[in-house]
């Protein structure tokens, strides 16, 4: 009869041994080493601004959320009314003020502006939206555009910034796809 550390013993087994342990830290080791790829983290903003600037004035819509997602509404403001049957130059501006100094999320949107788009929805006494600017594809951005006003009345413009989205694209959300950063109506009067 074998005894147990016969059996351990013998040539045959060891050989067996050292196979399986060889193939047990060749399989734990892989080629895992790449660098992970990074994540495109979705922009946090808290400050929306724009400017419109036509027939000598210059008016200046607001939104500010500083808490975030958090219970508080953002903060909105219209500075002006705007006239009929006038078109505005209009630029956007995007900031994170839950920074300190606050980061100028502009610069992103620019810099990425293949993967970002402004939609632009109108009603009311806000005839239409143009874009000004395009990507280096030639799709358009929005960080600078036209709005047009109708006659006197109250209007709306609904902003919305998308990230990733289908371009080009019909210019409707619809289409669009992609995640939205942000989106905030205003009420405008026009007269």
């Amino acid at each position: 009869m074998k005894t147990i550390s016969n059996f351990f013993g013998s040539p045959k087994i060891n050989k067996s041994i050292l196979i399986l342990g060889f193939g047990l830290i060749a399989l734990s080791c892989s080629d895992d080493d790449d660098a992970p790829v990074a994540v495109d983290e979705e922009e946090v903003i808290t400050t929306m601004t724009i400017t419109l600037t036509g027939s000598g004035n210059t008016i200046t819509l607001q939104s500010q959320d500083l808490d975030g997602d958090g219970p508080n509404n953002p903060e909105i403001t219209v500075s002006d009314n705007l006239l009929a049957n006038t078109t505005y130059s209009g630029s956007i501006e995007l900031l994170n003020e839950a920074e300190s100094p606050a980061e100028d999320i502009t610069e992103e949107i620019e810099e990425e502006d293949e993967e970002h788009q402004f939609f632009f929805t109108t009603g009311g006494a806000i005839s239409g939206v143009t874009y000004s600017d395009e990507d280096s594809d030639g799709n358009p951005v929005g960080l600078s555009f036209e709005l047009t006003t109708g006659d006197a009345g109250e209007g709306t413009l609904l902003v919305t910034l998308r990230h990733e989205p289908t371009k080009p694209n019909d210019g409707s959300l619809a289409d669009a796809g992609g995640e939205t950063d942000i989106a905030q109506s205003f009420d405008i009067t026009v007269q």
